[in-house]
This record gives C-alpha cells, sequence and structure tokens, in this order.
C-alpha cells in the first residue's frame, strides 16, 4: 500500500527513531509498504519516519539508478560499523519534494542490520548506496539533509525549499 509521505518540517522527521523489539507481521507490512511508497514516488531510499512511522527501519533500491549496481537492502536496526573516504554528491530527498543538495559522506561505509525475516546481516556499501544509506541513517536519526548543510548554504535550500513549496500549493 502507498502511504503518504512526510515532508519538512514535520516534527517526525527531527526526532530519532526507536528500535524495532520484534519482526513481526506487522513490520514485515510495513516494509511492502515502504517499497510500494518508495516505487510511487520514484525514490531510491526510505526511512519509516518519512512516512510516520519513527521506527528504525530502511529500505533501499538503487536499481532503477542508471549508473549504479543493483542493490535491493531491509535494514533494521541499523549500524554503522565503520566508514572511511569522503565523496561529494548532490542528494534529493522524498520528504523535500523538488529540491537538491550538495552534502559531503564517506564513501564507503561497513553496515550491520537485521533483514526483514531477522537474519544479521553485514555489508559493505560504497559510491552511491553508501551515500542513500547514509542519507536513510540520517533520517532515522532525526537529521536531514538540510542538517548537514551550514550557514549560506543552508540559508539558501531552505528559501529554495520555501519557494518550491509555495509553487507546489499555487498548481493545486
Amino acid at each position: 500500500m502507498v502511504r503518504e509521505i512526510v515532508t519538512y518540517p514535520a516534527e517526525i522527521l527531527k526526532r530519532p527513531t526507536q528500535k524495532v523489539d520484534v519482526i513481526d507481521r506487522e513490520i514485515e507490512a510495513l516494509v511492502r509498504d515502504m517499497f510500494d511508497t518508495m516505487y510511487h514516488a520514484e525514490g531510491v531510499g526510505l526511512a519509516a519516519n518519512q512516512i510516520g512511522v519513527p521506527l528504525r527501519v530502511m529500505v533501499i533500491d538503487t536499481t532503477p539508478k542508471e549508473d549504479a549496481p543493483d542493490l535491493k537492502l531491509v535494514l533494521i536496526n541499523p549500524e554503522v560499523v565503520s566508514s572511511e573516504g569522503r565523496i561529494k554528491y548532490k542528494e534529493g530527498c522524498l520528504s523535500f519534494p523538488g529540491l537538491t543538495v550538495e552534502v559531503e559522506r564517506a564513501e564507503r561505509v561497513r553496515v550491520k542490520a537485521l533483514n526483514e525475516h531477522g537474519e544479521e546481516l553485514e555489508v559493505q556499501l560504497e559510491g552511491f548506496p553508501a551515500i542513500v544509506f547514509q542519507h536513510e541513517m540520517d533520517h532515522l536519526e532525526g537529521i536531514t539533509f538540510i542538517d548537514r548543510l551550514k550557514g549560506w548554504r543552508r540559508r539558501i535550500a531552505l528559501e529554495k525549499y520555501r519557494k518550491l513549496q509555495k509553487e507546489a500549493q499555487r498548481a493545486v
């Protein structure tokens, strides 16, 4: 089922999410809904709090991105084990429709999490998948990509987003 995506400045995007204690049918349904919602919005990653659920769950599918490796993941209670290198990338966000900003992140991350079956997994992500993971991990921590910007870059991005919101409201 496609759910509504929460947009900035919704309070749920500013708070850290809660650990999942039990992976049950409710979590399995949440994961399905997250993939449905992400695909409907033409995204490559989605955190549960972006659909109003304050749990540490994210989905990633980089397959639609032409120049990225095919990777589809469900990560529950993810943790960064290690990170290295630096990379800049112009990111978009489903919770900031139409806005893109350049963000610097780690080029490689090693991640530990549970999958949708409750099995432990550890993966090494590099390049675009690492960027997507870190973007979604930030959401789980109550951080948006705007929070990664400082000073005038942040002010300009927020101003641009407000203009995009006003244009979208006029179009309705």
